[in-house]
């Protein structure tokens, strides 16, 4: 793994050759994951109840659109959720706690399947 992955810069990974119409589609999918992460959340879900983990399947599957993470790099995308990063501050605008809510529940799932 690069040093640059441990920091939060997966840029390198990222392919986009996308229509403006594609990543406004990206956007609205991926917001409405978050959102599905969020309600678990507050709803009390462990990171690791197997609705959670359905969520996170579908995490890593919107990220394939864009790049093929291994189990290193794509707990080190979780990793990045959890410093001070753009990723961060997104996760936490939408409810306090979810950036670590996330990254739980992604660890957990890529130690069990990746």
């Amino acid at each position: 793994m690069r040093d640059s992955d441990l920091t939060g810069n997966h840029s390198s990974y990222y392919q986009n050759n996308y229509t403006k119409a594609e990543n406004q589609r990206f956007t609205e999918q991926f917001g409405a994951l978050t959102n599905e992460f969020k309600l678990q959340m507050l709803a009390g879900s462990e990171p690791s109840d197997p609705d959670v983990q359905q969520l996170v399947a579908q995490h890593y599957e919107f990220c394939l659109q864009f790049w093929k993470p291994n189990r290193e790099t794509y707990i080190s995308l979780a990793t990045s959720y959890l410093l001070p990063s753009p990723y961060r501050d997104s996760y936490e605008s939408v409810a306090s706690g979810l950036a670590k809510f996330h990254y739980d529940a992604i660890v957990h799932w890529a130690n069990h399947n990746l």
